[in-house]
Order: C-alpha cells, then sequence, then structure tokens
C-alpha cells in the first residue's frame, strides 16, 4: 500500500557554493517510516538550484562554479559573441548578485526525483545531493520534501 509523506526541511548556506543535503534527505526518508519509493526535492526560492554530481573530489565542484560565474558574470552581460558592450542587469532589487542569481537558477534546476530504498536515496558510489547557493550572503533555504512509498 502507498503512503506518503510530506515535509520542510531547512537548509542554511554560508553563502555561494555547493551545501551537501545527502545525510539530511536521508535523515528524513528515515523518520518518514518508508522503505521504499519515489522523493521528490523542490527547492522554494529562485536564486538557488539542486544538483547531483561528485562527492570525492571537491575540485569538481569548484569547477562547476567556476564554469557557472563564466557563464553567467555577475557585472552584467555581453552579447554571446564577446564582442559589444556590457549592459548592466536591470533586476537589482536585492543587491547586484540578485539577478546573476536568478539566471544560475533558471540554467540549472530547482527539482530532483530520486528513487530511495532501505530508507537511503538510491545514488551511485560517487554522487551527493547538493544545494547550489547562487547568492553571496548566506541565507536559510526551504525544500520541500515529498515521499511516495511503501512502508
Amino acid at each position: 500500500m502507498l503512503r506518503q509523506s510530506l515535509t520542510r526541511l531547512s537548509v542554511p548556506t554560508p553563502g555561494e557554493g555547493f551545501t551537501d543535503l545527502t545525510a539530511q534527505l536521508n535523515g528524513a526518508i528515515a523518520g518518514s517510516a518508508l522503505d521504499t519509493g519515489v522523493a521528490l526535492i523542490c527547492c522554494l526560492h529562485t536564486s538557488c538550484s539542486l544538483t547531483i554530481n561528485e562527492n570525492a573530489d571537491p575540485r569538481v565542484l569548484v569547477d562547476l562554479a567556476a564554469y557557472l560565474r563564466a557563464l553567467v558574470p555577475q557585472e552584467g552581460v555581453r552579447p554571446i559573441s564577446g564582442r559589444g558592450e556590457l549592459r548592466a542587469y536591470v533586476h537589482d532589487d536585492e543587491g547586484p548578485d540578485d539577478m546573476p542569481a536568478h539566471i544560475r537558477t533558471a540554467l540549472t534546476c530547482t527539482t530532483l526525483n530520486l528513487s530511495f530504498e532501505g530508507r537511503r536515496l538510491l545514488l551511485g558510489t560517487w554522487q551527493a545531493v547538493y544545494l547550489w547557493e547562487h547568492r553571496r550572503a548566506g541565507c536559510i533555504r526551504q525544500l520541500s520534501l515529498h515521499l511516495i512509498g511503501e512502508p
């Protein structure tokens, strides 16, 4: 018989970078009394995202962050050709990192759907689930965790 569990998780971030969510997600799954099923994870913000990536070599995360910063520069945007004037972002209601964070989120993802078994996420040997903070300042982020499965 299928059952569901819907919870919210609070995740403090130190600022721009990656926060490993794997242990917190596994803890919430274990506490749900569900053994096997699907976890639907949704980040309830527009300036951070979720990713599954390498958990053994931290240089992977350094390179990912550098690539996205190069793709979406903090100071504004130029034509794709690289030629032309820099245009500052118009939306800066929460500071100069506001619009770049929204663009970075749009290029990544804010939801993940993952299987779990034995009350743990089914991840590869070198995989972890990360919240990718795109803002400079630390925040407390909210995630929705909807579990559907069998006890």
